[in-house]
C-alpha cells in the first residue's frame, strides 16, 4: 500500500485493514515501518474526526480519586482542609496554583488538565 495522509473514511478503513495485515511485523523491519507510519496517520485522521476534549479539573480529581480508590479525606493535604475539598469538588471554588502544583506532584493529575475550564458540577 502506497501511504500518504489520509483524509477520507475509505482511506481510513483501507489503511487499518493494511494495519491488521501487518500486525505481527518485527520493528525496524520494511512492514514494522509500514505499520508505525499507518499508526501515525490513522491517529492523525481520527483525532480530526473525533477530537476528545480535555475533561475539567473536577471530573479530572473525581476520576483519578476512583482510580486510587481514594476518599474526599485524602485530598485535604492537596487542598488544604475539609471544607475546601468538598468547595472544589462542588465547582464553588476554583483551584489555586498551590492547589495545582500539590495535585500534579501528588496524583499526577497533569497540570494542563487542571488549568482548564471548571464545568458547574
Amino acid at each position: 500500500m502506497k501511504t500518504k495522509l489520509i483524509k477520507t473514511e475509505s482511506e481510513c478503513a483501507a489503511a487499518l485493514a493494511r494495519v491488521d495485515k501487518l500486525m505481527d511485523a518485527k520493528p525496524g523491519t520494511p512492514q514494522g515501518d509500514e505499520l508505525e507510519i499507518l499508526s501515525l496517520l490513522i491517529h492523525d485522521y481520527e483525532g480530526g474526526i473525533f477530537p476528545i476534549d480535555k475533561p475539567d479539573p473536577v471530573a479530572a480529581i473525581r476520576f483519578r480519586m476512583t482510580q486510587q480508590g481514594l476518599t474526599n479525606e485524602d485530598l485535604v493535604p492537596f487542598l488544604g482542609s475539609r471544607s475546601r475539598v468538598s468547595e472544589v469538588l462542588s465547582g464553588r471554588r476554583s483551584l489555586s496554583l498551590k492547589m495545582i502544583r500539590a495535585l500534579v506532584r501528588g496524583l499526577r493529575i497533569p497540570a494542563d488538565v487542571l488549568l482548564g475550564e471548571m464545568q458547574n458540577a
